[in-house]
């Protein structure tokens, strides 16, 4: 398997991550509304004239690009590559299932290069239309496809769902604590079982109280119920809960908060939502992921690259927002918890290896 290049720079483990404003500058973006009408929309914008464009794309997955989580973090890295290097991009929100096959076509037929895009169900699309264009590169997080022209990055969310969840035991007045998924995949028990096998090596006794949003990719973008199945958590004693569940997280956090216990972020550092009420958030470089593949544009290498401990593309966050919430001998215990799993001391287990979590 490729491993992360040499030009690819994460902010060190626990570091303070500074969180950039929701409406900075953006690129060209198109909000995708039906698959009828994206040729039109296309076409008027200049995507489709016959002229080659080096502009890269990125397409963002259901949830919005303001999700303040997971595309959010891949729009802030697709705007500090423009901020760093003077050139744009192109981008587009789907607002459908149906319009990712759609949207990798029409940018590889537009000539950006390279194609990026945010999530494992581009999965399918992408293994059909990455054929039809063996001149184009195409980079897709969170799944891997297996084709020449395709790199596939994915990250070991176990590994830093692992810290959280010892954190989260450790803090828990209460011996429950909570963790709310967005749609029940493979990907998000992932992240639930690293929780569970990070708590239970702090306390024994800690019980976990386990939710999914759905199973339909609106999950993704659901606060209601996120705020619902926190307050049902809540309810039944857990005093710490974690959510993997992309917008549908904002919901969780502010529940959280207003119950008076705290919460824990995923994928940008979303301490700052709730200052004081967010024990840390769960990092996943997702935009530095981002800037890297725009950077390296059509030099992109195809493989998989797997960001984990070690390569500083998962951890937690440690900010002003926090630091009252972690004191420094616990940080020292997580520091040193985080060098045994990369050292390989400490094994956590990746649920989507073998679909099972051997801890509960």
């Amino acid at each position: 398997m490729a491993t992360v290049g040499p030009h690819l720079h994460f902010i060190k483990q626990g570091a303070r991550l500074t969180p950039r404003s929701k409406h900075e500058g953006t690129g060209r973006e198109l909000t995708m509304k039906t698959p009828q009408i994206l040729t039109a929309i296309l076409a008027t914008a200049g995507f489709i004239s016959g002229a080659a464009f080096a502009e890269p794309a990125l397409i963002y997955d259901m949830g919005g690009k303001f999700d303040k989580s997971f595309n959010e973090s891949a729009y802030t890295g697709a705007e500090r590559f423009k901020a760093a290097t003077g050139s744009g991009y192109r981008e587009i929100e789907l607002q459908s299932q149906a319009q990712r096959e759609q949207a990798i076509r029409r940018f590889a037929e537009a000539g950006n290069n390279p194609v990026v895009m945010t999530g494992f169900a581009f999965g399918s699309a992408l293994a059909k239309v990455a054929p039809e264009f063996p001149d184009t590169k195409f980079v897709i997080i969170d799944m891997v496809v297996d084709e020449p022209n395709v790199q596939s990055i994915v990250f070991k969310e176990h590994e830093g769902s692992f810290l959280v969840g010892y954190l989260a035991a450790e803090t828990s007045e209460s011996d429950v604590i909570g963790f709310v998924g967005g749609m029940d995949i493979p990907l998000i028990r992932r992240f639930a079982c690293g929780y569970v096998q990070g708590a239970k090596a702090a306390n024994p006794d800690v019980q976990v109280i386990q939710n999914m949003t759905g199973n339909e990719p609106t999950a993704w973008n659901d606060p209601v119920k996120g705020s619902e199945l926190t307050k049902a958590q809540v309810a039944a004693g857990a005093d710490v809960v974690y959510h993997a569940a992309g917008g549908t997280g904002v919901g969780v956090l502010q529940a959280a908060a207003d119950a008076g216990i705290l919460g824990i972020g995923v994928d940008a550092n979303q301490n700052h939502l709730h200052p004081g009420a967010v024990l840390t958030s769960m990092i996943k470089r997702v935009d530095v992921a981002v800037e890297e593949a725009f950077t390296q544009g059509s030099n992109i290498e195809p493989g998989i690259t797997v960001l984990g401990l070690a390569q500083d593309g998962v951890g937690y966050a440690l900010d002003e927002n926090n630091q009252s919430l972690i004191s420094d001998d616990m940080q020292a215990t997580i520091e040193n918890l985080r060098e045994q799993i990369i050292g390989g001391d400490i094994r956590v287990h990746d649920y989507v290896s073998d679909g099972s979590c051997p801890v509960s």
